[in-house]
């Protein structure tokens, strides 16, 4: 740990250092640039950052116990940074060598991707030690307040701003390509769905995606029917309908339809169209409710949006007088 305490401070001669020297601030700012609240204290600069990746890799969660936290994946890859590169060319190989020195001993090794970014790799199978998008992991504290934000949001929020401000951007972090709005400011453009949007597979292949969002708590209990009701129609015309996919310039049809809820999705919901959809259709129908909409937002790390930031943040630095 006293190694890569010392490679993240740049504590070398930096005449022939690989790692550049990072003061108290730089060092605050490189905790930011890997997604972490830490703001060095004042104290001993190798000492403090010895304490924090202690903290990251005690208190973090993480996948299972063979596999690092994700925060402190992300420590590495700002660390190993190519726009970094000091006294070496960009791609590193002297760094590299002298983190995998220190890593060897936990069974690890750092290697770049063919996006230049840093990842690590278990030494024994040489399995790739990836960021992963685990939405039913224990949440850190700064996760669940980041959560709660959004609880808060997703309760006053309308049902537009649902579509623009929260699927939107998680769809995009969670990896979906084009992923557009409808029409919806002209509702008999929407044919049934709010937005689509396609996935490449890792053979290359493509699958197409619609959703239909509701802002509220979905349910086929007593008069709530009238709402599922409206779903099913619109569920049914998503699925028959063509979208125009400009990248490829054909029409295609949706392979699965997501409906989506600021809300709960009951049971009874679920149950109320299963029984009206055909074998077929009831295969290509997901679902996706409230919980699964902040657990995927908070581990996927997208950032809040503006009416769901506490008021503090909109106050600026100064005053002007």
């Amino acid at each position: 740990m006293s190694q890569l305490a010392d490679m993240i401070c740049g504590n070398f001669d930096q005449s022939a250092s690989v790692f550049i020297y990072r003061s108290s601030t730089y060092l605050t700012r490189f905790f930011q640039d890997a997604d972490t609240d830490y703001e060095h204290d004042g104290s001993t600069r190798a000492l403090w950052v010895q304490s924090v990746l202690s903290e990251i890799l005690e208190n973090e969660p993480r996948p299972d116990a063979s596999t690092p936290p994700d925060a402190f994946l992300r420590v590495i890859a700002t660390l190993m940074d190519q726009g970094d590169a000091h006294n070496e060319d960009p791609h590193r190989p002297k760094a590299l060598e002298m983190l995998n020195a220190t890593l060897a001993r936990e069974g690890f090794e750092a290697f770049y991707g063919e996006d230049r970014k840093c990842y690590l790799r278990r030494t024994d199978g040489n399995r790739s030690v990836l960021k992963q998008v685990l939405p039913h992991r224990p949440f850190s504290k700064a996760e669940q307040e980041k959560r709660d934000q959004l609880e808060a949001y997703l309760k006053r929020c309308s049902e537009d701003e649902l579509i623009e401000e929260v699927l939107l951007p998680l769809l995009r972090q969670l990896g979906f390509q084009r992923v557009s709005v409808a029409g919806h400011k002209d509702k008999a453009l929407e044919y049934g769905k709010d937005l689509w949007m396609r996935y490449v597979l890792p053979t290359q292949h493509v699958l197409y995606f619609g959703i239909q969002a509701k802002k509220g708590k979905l349910d086929a209990a007593g008069r709530s029917t009238e709402n599922i009701a409206e779903i099913l129609n619109q569920t049914t015309m998503m699925l028959g309908h063509e979208i125009f996919d400009p990248e490829v310039s054909r029409r295609v049809l949706v392979d699965h339809a997501y409906i989506v809820a600021g809300g709960e999705i009951t049971k009874a919901a679920r149950n109320w169209l299963g029984q009206r959809l055909d074998a077929t259709k009831r295969s290509q129908i997901m679902f996706m409710e409230r919980d699964d909409i902040l657990n995927l937002f908070v581990v996927s790390n997208g950032a809040l949006p503006k009416g769901a930031l506490p008021p503090s943040d909109d106050i600026p630095d100064e005053i002007p007088f």
